[in-house]
């Protein structure tokens, strides 16, 4: 009874994204937000100059508006949730819509001034680590806790340290998720399979309002990816993958597993970590560098694999680590937390 609710989920926010697509994609042609290209990346990415921005909204507003009927639906028919539990679900997905929102104001920037320059880094990370601390002040006054899952460990309370590093975790993740959007069809595969398993792990251990949600983002990044595989319809924008990083996160810490990040996000961290290697590197070096281009997506590129290899290959390797995620939860010693 419980999967069919995951289903249900999943192909309504499929069927959601996808259909969004044929109003908003000529919407956006329409108003002119489209991609500036940078001038330092591949010349054969000029093609998609001008390319339609901010197509993330069409898995936005699949996850928010399906995956809340469904998870409500479920809760009201078959088995309410502990209010901690709802209040970590739906405070996550705020905080994935306030990622969004910084995206936005960003990739408007980037359209009304056709330029591929939006916000600064700084005011970035400032409105980012608002929105985590207000996810994360949410959670504290709804009593949560400051356990969290290691596998073969247990469930560890680090205490007040939780929240800084809590923030720090999900400020990391979200622009590392923001630095894997760069080819078509790249960030939402990658996304569809971490979503996956974020599905199949609180399946398992009984979570079924996470699953729920965790299933609507599946469907809705499927749904997405009808205009984003090569060749790009549309581009999801900062908007999308703001949101995707936010919505990733709030996924992991809904069932107290941030640690599960590291290994279902391991795409998203090796893209960032590529980037912060390659920007070392060449100021130690004083000009070299270790990589064709950054991030790491890119030098496959300029190596000559198509996009679609890229995308197969990311997908297969987070596919491998969703799955070492599943065995570590499965046979790592889970145990619900005290507080549920």
């Amino acid at each position: 009874m419980t999967g069919i609710w995951t289903v249900i989920a999943a192909v309504s926010a499929f069927a959601a994204s996808g259909l969004f697509g044929l109003w908003l994609v000529p919407f956006l042609r329409k108003i002119h937000f489209g991609q500036t290209i940078r001038e330092e990346g591949p010349q054969w990415h000029n093609s998609k100059q001008g390319t339609p921005i901010m197509g993330g909204f069409m898995f936005i507003f699949a996850t928010i508006f399906v995956g809340t009927i469904c998870d409500l639906l479920y809760n009201a028919i078959a088995r309410p949730e502990l209010p901690l539990m709802n209040a970590k679900i739906y405070s996550g997905m705020f905080m994935a819509t306030a990622f969004g929102a910084i995206g936005f104001i960003d990739d408007y920037i980037k359209a009304v001034k056709k330029r591929n320059l939006g916000l600064t880094v700084v005011q970035k990370l400032v409105l980012q680590f608002l929105a985590a601390g207000a996810y994360l002040l949410t959670v504290f006054l709804f009593g949560g806790t400051t356990k969290t899952f290691i596998p073969f460990v247990g469930n560890i309370d680090i205490g007040i340290l939780y929240y800084p590093l809590a923030a720090i975790l999900i400020v990391g993740v979200v622009n590392a998720v923001n630095l894997t959007d760069g080819i078509d069809g790249l960030n939402g595969s990658v996304t569809f399979f971490a979503a996956i398993f974020f599905m199949l792990i609180a399946g398992y251990i009984g979570k079924i309002g996470v699953s729920i949600i965790s299933a609507s983002l599946a469907g809705a990044c499927l749904g997405f990816l009808l205009w984003n595989f090569n060749p790009a319809k549309v581009f999801m924008g900062d908007t999308g993958s703001l949101y995707l990083g936010g919505f990733v996160c709030a996924l992991a810490f809904a069932r107290d597993m941030p640690v599960m990040l590291i290994l279902i996000g391991l795409t998203y961290i090796l893209e960032m970590f590529s980037v912060i290697l390659q920007v070392s590197y060449f100021k130690i070096t004083k000009g070299k560098r270790l990589f064709k281009m950054s991030p790491i997506h890119h030098h496959f590129e300029m190596c000559g694999w198509s996009e679609m290899k890229i995308v197969a290959v990311f997908s297969v390797f987070t596919v491998i680590c969703g799955a070492l995620a599943f065995i570590l939860v499965a046979k790592g010693g889970y145990t619900v937390p005290s507080f549920s």
